[in-house]
């Protein structure tokens, strides 16, 4: 059952409130849940808005990307999910909320925070893996009716404080806390996250893709100049990273073509 929402994040949101539109304006909030990504399939499926938003402070089913786990101990960060039902947008919503997450720490804390294709908030350091950490991470999953879409949830997972993270994490991840060596609220940066939304949205919403794409371009600089390998065809291709196309396709340039890469797994050289 949803739970009162704790007051450093109703303060948050009455403050950022001429800035969210109606992202935040209906909330469930939970100490822990399965998923928040569930409580907000459920929502949506039951006729709630768009802006809509689920949020815990731990998940015991938390998912990510290709169906990996999201590790979301209690005490350790933020998870939030939002009902989008703007069709127009739907095809920019993972570039969207990269972008949301991105802006929303960058104005609530100050920590310079990057984009890496398609979906993870990293920050840059020499000595990890990739030279990279990753603090945050964005899932869409949508349903659709018909032959339309009906809507899509966009969650969102957010390190905030440092955590004892599984071997196989820890030396390609790290917290806001981390990174910043002081504590953080979390009110600001959710607050602030959705705030970017709304604008994010906003633009999309009128057909203007550009403001996306042109804002998370300059957020990822790894969407230049990287080398990359992918699997296709059970072989495998080498290349380097030269941008984003107009659809949010990151374009790849091996072997004398550019090749387009839409989903699956990437691995970063």
């Amino acid at each position: 059952m949803p739970e009162p929402l704790p007051d450093d994040l109703r303060a948050a949101l009455e403050a950022s409130a001429s800035r969210r539109g109606h992202f935040g304006e209906q909330i469930q909030f939970f100490s822990e849940t399965t998923s928040t990504n569930d409580v907000a399939i459920r929502m949506a499926e039951r006729g709630a808005p768009e802006g809509a938003v689920a949020v815990a402070l731990a998940q015991s089913a938390g998912r990510g990307r290709l169906g990996r786990e999201w590790f979301s101990p209690p005490g350790a960060g933020l998870y939030a999910s939002v009902v989008c039902r703007n069709m127009r947008a739907a095809p920019f919503l993972t570039l969207a909320g990269g972008v949301a997450v991105a802006d929303g720490i960058r104005r609530a804390t100050g920590l310079p925070v990057v984009l890496k294709w398609p979906n993870d908030v990293v920050v840059a350091d020499r000595s990890a893996p990739g030279g990279r950490r990753k603090l945050s991470g964005i899932l869409a999953e949508g349903s659709s009716g018909g032959d339309a879409l009906q809507y899509v949830v966009l969650g969102v997972g957010i390190n905030l404080r440092p955590a004892a993270f599984p071997l196989a994490l820890a030396a390609r991840v790290t917290s806001i806390e981390t990174e910043l060596g002081r504590p953080v609220d979390a009110g600001p940066v959710f607050a602030e996250v959705l705030a970017a939304l709304n604008e994010q949205m906003a633009s999309l919403a009128a057909g203007d893709a550009a403001v996306t794409l042109d804002r998370w371009r300059e957020l990822a600089p790894s969407a230049m100049g990287a080398r990359v390998e992918w699997m296709v065809d059970g072989g495998t291709l080498r290349g380097t990273t030269c941008g984003i196309d107009d659809q949010g396709a990151l374009l790849v340039r091996a072997g004398g073509r550019i090749e387009r890469i839409i989903a699956g797994e990437l691995n970063w050289l």
